[in-house]
């Protein structure tokens, strides 16, 4: 029974170690998009749905196992389905596998992982506290402005038993607004290299693609800071 609550994180570290030996992350690049745009484009084309659904657990199982190309992704989704079906996908994908990182370390890690990032102290136990202090909030604000990496956050908000469905909202609505611009500005890549363009991806950084993501941000701190305030005073 003790080794049967381990077998989820097994398989996940078996999954890491695949991807990485593989050197499957070679692939997540424009240049291998461009290459193979037609073949893609035929096959959503003629299935549509099996294409979704193979994209929605490719997703997944990258967000499970933290590959760090997790922006070419939802780029691809935008690209093969458009801003509004690829950026559902990705929001779709990328919960899915969140939930899934967080159910395997609360079940198989939780109480001696807990610990020792306890004593340690650091990030892990600062997100930690965060979470504990209000787990919706926290987690929305980190996920509207990337304070911390997408997997650690996966992994204190799992060691400090936040709720499962205030984690799961909290990520849903939180990745949404980055998702959509980012699959706005895939979809935008085949008439580039339509053109034999290069797709500049410095507009990723420009002000009025990253200003609205910071101000939900903010908002979202504030909100959050402003609850924990009015808390204190009532104790």
């Amino acid at each position: 029974m003790r080794l049967t609550r381990f077998l989820p994180l097994l398989l996940l570290v078996v999954a890491v170690a695949g991807v990485y030996f593989s050197g499957a992350g070679q692939y997540l690049s424009l240049d291998s998009l461009k290459a193979n745009e037609a073949l893609l484009r035929s096959y959503v084309t003629a299935n549509l749905t099996l294409a979704l659904l193979v994209y929605v657990g490719i997703y997944a199982a990258a967000t499970a196992v933290s590959i760090p190309g997790a922006l070419f992704l939802t780029l691809a989704g935008g690209f093969l389905f458009g801003p509004w079906i690829g950026g559902s996908a990705t929001v779709v994908g990328a919960t899915l596998g969140a939930c899934g990182v967080f159910l395997i370390v609360k079940t198989s890690l939780g109480s001696a992982l807990r610990a020792r990032a306890e004593a340690a102290g650091g990030t892990l136990k600062s997100v930690m506290d965060g979470v504990r202090e209000g787990a919706f909030g926290y987690i929305l604000t980190l996920r509207l402005i990337p304070l911390a990496p997408f997997w650690l956050v996966n992994v204190a908000a799992a060691l400090a038993d936040a709720p499962f469905r205030a984690y799961a909202l909290a990520t849903l609505i939180g990745i949404m607004p980055a998702t959509f611009i980012f699959s706005s500005v895939g979809s935008g890549i085949s008439e580039v290299l339509a053109r034999g363009g290069t797709p500049d991806l410095g507009i990723l950084r420009e002000p009025y693609v990253l200003g609205p993501l910071v101000a939900l941000g903010l908002l979202s701190l504030t909100t959050t800071l402003f609850q924990r305030f009015r808390k204190g005073r009532g104790k």
